[in-house]
């Protein structure tokens, strides 16, 4: 039986499920948010053997024995929540309980996991790590300064003759309202680089962009899309401002040894799951950026066809048909 962990309205374990069913596979869908407030999770050890099971409050035959789970997907799993009545401080006290116990239940399944266990993918999301093992594989990285220096900002400023971008250190952020995109730097911009001190992020080099890619590693497969964003003035910077009409995606050819690099890379950070941007600079090197151990893809697969959807769930069965397998 598969765990997918992810929130109700998850539209890839939606995708999942459907190709799930047509192939007979079983698997059980669940949101760690539920608990405590709408599910109970329990460790119990009798007579010398531990047993998990989790059990739905709205569900009578919700009762889930997790000693049948033979592969888990953290899709998005959501955050405990406490039950309404509670108020601070108990509140913060249930949920930070709950979170710790939630996830300590999950690395008791000493099952395979995609994108990997939770503690690995928390790792692989830190993006100076991510950085330097790109240098180490071989990648053409951006010079960059990553931290809350001033001096080091202007002086990458400096040698870029302006040409800079900045963004955020972390992948997500607590308030949407606070997430940066990534940003071109103005002299402007630089009068204040005081401010700087105030906050850790990243600063790099503007890479000169033909096309930008988004590499979908899965397993050893490797998935492309090109994102035409220089054809949209919202998504020159940053894709993720792309508009279907202004920011076509297509089917690209990766060469073998960029694709071996990704691949490589995924591993190196212990994920059996990646999502890699690359930029195609106009002399057609291949840049680094990042990588996103948990990033999106159905919006590639439904605009370019690509079987990515169908490639997370032969790993998912293909883990679930290999006992004692853990990577």
């Amino acid at each position: 039986m598969i765990l997918i962990l992810t929130a109700p309205d998850d539209v890839h374990a939606d995708a999942a499920e459907v190709e799930l069913g047509r192939r007979g596979a079983a698997w059980v869908r669940f949101d760690p948010a539920d608990v405590p407030s709408r599910a109970s999770l329990s460790v119990t050890i009798r007579d010398g053997r531990l047993t998990r099971t989790l059990v739905r409050h709205d569900d009578p035959g919700g009762t889930v024995d997790l000693d049948a789970v033979t592969a888990v997907w953290f899709r998005r799993p959501g955050v405990p929540v406490a039950p309404p009545h509670l108020g601070e401080p108990h509140a913060g006290f249930v949920v930070e309980e709950s979170r710790q116990f939630v996830g300590d239940v999950w690395e008791t399944l000493d099952v395979p996991a995609l994108p990997a266990p939770r503690p690995v993918v928390l790792r692989a999301q830190q993006k100076v790590r991510q950085l330097q093992l790109a240098l180490r594989l071989g990648f053409d990285v951006p010079a960059t300064v990553v931290g809350n220096d001033p001096v080091g900002v202007l002086d990458l400023f400096d040698h870029t003759g302006g040409r800079l971008i900045t963004k955020q250190v972390g992948l997500t952020t607590l308030r949407d309202e606070l997430m940066r995109y990534t940003e071109p730097v103005t002299h402007r911009d630089i009068g204040h680089v005081d401010g700087v001190r105030h906050c850790p992020l990243i600063a790099q080099a503007r890479v000169p962009k033909r096309v930008e890619l988004r590499v979908t590693v899965v397993g050893d497969r490797v998935f492309t899309a090109a994102i035409d964003s220089q054809r949209s003035n919202h998504a020159r910077h940053d894709w993720r401002r792309q508009d279907d009409r202004n920011t076509p995606l297509s089917r690209y050819d990766l060469p073998d040894d960029v694709a071996a690099r990704c691949v490589a890379l995924t591993r190196a950070l212990g994920l059996r799951y990646g999502a890699l941007d690359l930029i195609v600079t106009p002399d057609d090197r291949y840049v680094y950026i990042e990588i996103n151990p948990s990033g999106q893809y159905l919006w590639i697969e439904e605009e370019t066809g690509l079987p990515i959807t169908a490639a997370v769930v032969d790993l998912l069965t293909a883990a679930a048909r290999t006992p004692g397998a853990t990577t």
